[in-house]
């Protein structure tokens, strides 16, 4: 194994950060061959370190730039990191998969556990709130001990712990149970957007990081559908046993297939083979100490506008188009069209369409919106130049709330699939928009990543598990055609027009400081 080579990227791109500090943004005109590149940090390299780098990736034009060692995940073939990407954004699509799993078994679970229908619903608003806290407790340890021990332990206990949720026979054993298995399974969910930068480039970031917002989103939509078949044709405790063979499959793949990605280039000495670090290694990776207040440290971010403002926009985005979508289908279809609960998830499908078309823009598109820029202008554009997709998912997600709302008091007591366009528009469009800000405030704290992933996830989740819990008030008060109207306007007023003030000032921000 080659000696660990002095820092040498933390110069490289000018809108990263460093220890959570934003460094002053510059514009580095295009070269060939060394398109992110300062000359004089290219001079800081070793021969044998640039003949490395080019004989990995046939290019310096590298951001940022790795490593001499093939425990980089920056060096890894390209096989081997998309393989540990849909590890890790399976594991993350588990956390909201979970969750959701038991939204059209509702029926079935009030009946048992001799419960309102509302109430039992309180089994999937408990879950939506841990998710959002729990990461805040496994940052820390997967900053200091790696990503590898904190997924291995977050499947073993929740593997565990499903066993229970399928053992328990009172509505407080089963929410003790479901609280434990949110607990334990929500760190791929938050720090899956670490996992990402670790792995690959920014050229190709918002491309990869899609792949883990979208398994995040579907997981909603994509567990009832699945679900309501079995729910209504075996017995909703299986749920809970198909997610414990699953948590068990996802280990034994894990501990074959998921090696370490979390890796230090500066002030640490790396020992041993490469397959050691990635697989065999159970010691502490950050030497630093590991302090109290490193458990809130991600919500530091509440004041940095470059974070907050699109992880506010997102969870209002993602409340609408995505929360009250998959949690009230159960609560307005299932009471006025008597459906089982395989029909009900069958309702989900038009979800899990619309996200999938949307990560389509918010992915590949946003990575191609960059790339051309960059081409057409000579110069790496800031991270602005992003959040111009994000209008398109706001537009999308307005429409189609709308659609599903109105289309909902249209059509009273006789079924159609109207108020479904609805909810595959409003899916498409929060696709976009995940994808767009979570990519866009990753960019502005690479460094940090997994701090800004936990962050957005807490306020994610939060407003989410809020939502639950005033929705079937908001539609009794003021009907479903009033409710689209408020919608409408809290999407503008909160997600809207503050992304507009951050892409007009948000590259001020980060030079100062204070973004």
């Amino acid at each position: 194994m080659t000696e660990q080579m002095p820092p040498t990227n933390s110069t490289f791109k000018a809108d990263d950060s460093v220890n959570g500090e934003t460094q002053k943004e510059f514009v580095e005109p295009v070269r060939p061959a060394y398109t992110h590149l300062d000359r004089d940090d290219i001079d800081r390299l070793s021969p044998e370190h640039r003949e490395y780098l080019l004989a990995r990736h046939g290019t310096l034009d590298l951001d940022p730039v790795p490593d001499m060692s093939d425990a980089d995940p920056y060096n890894w073939p390209h096989w081997k990191k998309v393989v540990n990407l849909i590890i890790v954004a399976f594991h993350a699509m588990m956390a909201t998969f979970t969750a959701a799993s038991i939204q059209s078994a509702f029926e079935n679970i009030a009946a048992d556990l001799h419960c309102s229908l509302q109430r039992a619903s309180y089994l999937t608003s408990l879950q939506i709130a841990i998710l959002g806290g729990a990461p805040l407790f496994w940052k820390p340890l997967s900053d200091r001990y790696g990503r590898r021990p904190v997924f291995i332990v977050s499947l073993i206990c929740s593997l565990v712990a499903n066993i229970g949720c399928s053992e328990s026979h009172s509505y407080g054993s089963m929410a003790a149970s479901r609280a434990i298995v949110a607990f334990f399974i929500s760190p791929a969910a938050a720090i899956g957007s670490a996992v990402v930068a670790e792995t690959f480039f920014r050229q190709s970031r918002a491309r990869y990081m899609g792949i883990w917002t979208v398994m995040v989103t579907i997981g909603v939509p994509i567990s009832p559908f699945i679900f309501g078949f079995l729910a209504y044709r075996v017995d909703y405790r299986w749920i809970y046993r198909v997610l414990a063979i699953t948590n068990a499959v996802q280990l034994i793949v894990y501990l074959f297939l998921g090696p370490e990605t979390r890796y230090l280039r500066h002030g640490v000495r790396h020992e041993g083979s490469a397959f050691k670090q990635e697989y065999m290694q159970l010691r502490r990776i950050d030497p630093t100490p590991l302090r109290l207040r490193d458990f809130v440290q991600p919500l530091r971010y509440f004041a940095r506008p470059c974070v907050v403002i699109p992880a506010v926009a997102y969870a209002m985005v993602f409340l609408f188009a995505s929360v009250m979508l998959t949690v009230e289908v159960p609560q307005l279809f299932g009471p006025a069209f008597k459906f089982n609960a395989q029909q009900m998830g069958l309702q989900y499908i038009s979800m899990i369409i619309g996200s999938l078309i949307g990560e389509q823009i918010g992915g590949f598109a946003s990575d191609a919106w960059m790339n051309r820029r960059t081409k057409k202008i000579g110069t790496k554009p800031a991270p602005e130049w992003r959040l111009w997709l994000s209008y398109s998912g706001y537009i999308l997600a307005i429409v189609g709330v709308i659609v599903f709302l109105v289309q909902l008091g249209e059509i009273g007591d006789n079924y159609n699939v109207t108020p479904l366009v609805g909810a595959a528009i409003a899916s498409g469009g929060n696709q976009i928009v995940t994808t767009v800000l979570i990519t866009y405030a990753v960019d502005c704290y690479r460094e940090d990543a997994a701090s800004v992933g936990v962050f957005i996830t807490f306020v994610r989740q939060m407003w989410g598990f809020i939502g639950p819990f005033w929705f079937p008030q908001m539609f009794t008060n003021v009907g479903l055609y009033g409710s689209a109207g408020i919608i409408t306007a809290l999407l503008i007023v909160v997600s809207l027009i503050p992304t507009i003030i951050l892409q007009w000032k948000g590259r001020d921000w980060r030079s100062s400081n204070t973004g």
